[in-house]
């Protein structure tokens, strides 16, 4: 974290933090999280850190306060990635790799026409494929949307079966 915060910051991001968070960088420099931050989807440049003991830690923080649409981990350790991945409930789960990846574009869905965090969305007569729901997992190594944003690279989206 205080290798990161000072380059978010000059990137005029706010920092809110718990008080572990707070502790380790000071209060001149980031604010203290209230309850509502944990579960507040800003739509602006505002990030709430909260530390926790260890990998259960986080997956019950994000079933309490996630939106169910994308989480992501930042880790080395691939067996923590891999059951963080598995016991997520989200709609997108990514290990190392940006959440600005979740657009039904950049998935090769063509354009985005909606979002959704619901689980069944059918409605009437229902068969089996109504009853199905998807979970992407995205494995990434540091991967952000800068590089396809700028054209440097491109999506290829291919069916797997």
């Amino acid at each position: 974290m205080p290798r990161i915060v000072p380059k978010l910051m000059a990137a005029r991001v706010e920092i809110r933090g718990c008080s572990q968070t707070v502790t380790i960088l000071g209060e001149q420099t980031i604010s203290h999280a209230i309850e509502n931050d944990w579960a507040t989807e800003y739509s602006d440049l505002i990030l709430s850190v909260k530390i926790v003991n260890d990998l259960l830690g986080a997956i019950a923080h994000i079933h309490r306060y996630g939106s169910g649409h994308t989480e992501t981990i930042v880790t080395e350790d691939r067996d923590v990635a891999r059951r963080f991945m598995d016991e997520v409930d989200a709609a997108g789960v990514y290990h190392n790799a940006s959440t600005r990846f979740a657009d039904g574009f950049r998935y090769g869905l063509g354009a985005e026409l909606g979002i959704s965090t619901s689980k069944i969305h059918a409605r009437g007569p229902v068969g089996l494929e109504g009853l199905t729901t998807y979970k992407y997992k995205l494995f990434g190594d540091g991967h952000t949307v800068a590089e396809y944003c700028s054209g440097a690279r491109h999506f290829t989206h291919r069916t797997t079966n």
